[in-house]
């Protein structure tokens, strides 16, 4: 890694230690070895993490500059759940993983060990969590779509909790499949790492009442 890897990353998220950095590099090699042998993120992205996955996970973290209490589902190979758990430690805040594959929650496990990063995983389906209180901002990345999102997420976005979720070029049509069935107020955000993509921040979540 860079100089000017290290001014990318302050440029999309922040303020942002060189001993964080490193930590940041220390864990891509990580996850280089680890993805040799668990299926962590799709193959045909392993030839740019820095951009593709971490720089990706690191522009949520601005986003929401006070909040100290995430949740990121589907956390998969760490993206955003672990990257912003680095940003976290610098913070003050702590993030709440949740994967059901057990090889991949080994894995989130593992890193946060070796980092001791202020972060948790719970190795079973989002709907089979039981309730974390103080939740101020839930993550997902390429989970699922919006309409089953906003399902998955309703205990905390319904409460005081944001949303944070990426999404593609179809996010519009993801929208327009939501209407129906969910109220919520919206941001969304271009993406500083695709120009196709944008990151929806979602609050004041409620259900439409059946007719």
């Amino acid at each position: 890694m860079t100089q000017r890897d290290y001014q990318t990353l302050l440029e999309v998220a922040g303020p942002v230690s060189r001993e964080t950095f490193r930590d940041i590099q220390a864990f891509e090699a990580m996850f280089m070895t680890w993805a040799q042998r668990v299926n962590l993120v799709a193959p045909s992205t392993l030839k740019d993490v820095w951009h593709r996955h971490i720089l990706d996970s690191a522009q949520l973290f601005p986003l929401a500059p006070a909040a100290l209490r995430w949740l990121d589902i589907g956390s998969g190979g760490g993206f955003p759940g672990l990257v912003l758990a680095f940003l976290l430690r610098e913070r003050g805040g702590r993030i709440d993983l949740v994967d059901s594959n057990h090889k991949k929650a080994g894995f989130l496990q593992a890193a946060i060990g070796q980092f001791s990063l202020p972060a948790k995983v719970h190795a079973e389906r989002i709907d089979k969590v039981e309730l974390l209180d103080g939740i101020d901002i839930v993550t997902a990345r390429a989970l699922a779509p919006l309409n089953e999102l906003l399902g998955l997420t309703f205990p905390w976005l319904s409460q005081t909790a944001s949303g944070l979720f990426h999404k593609g070029r179809d996010y519009r049509q993801e929208l327009e499949e939501s209407i129906p069935a969910w109220r919520f107020d919206l941001i969304e955000h271009q993406s500083k790492i695709d120009d196709d993509s944008v990151v929806l921040q979602v609050e004041n979540l409620t259900r439409r009442s059946a007719v």
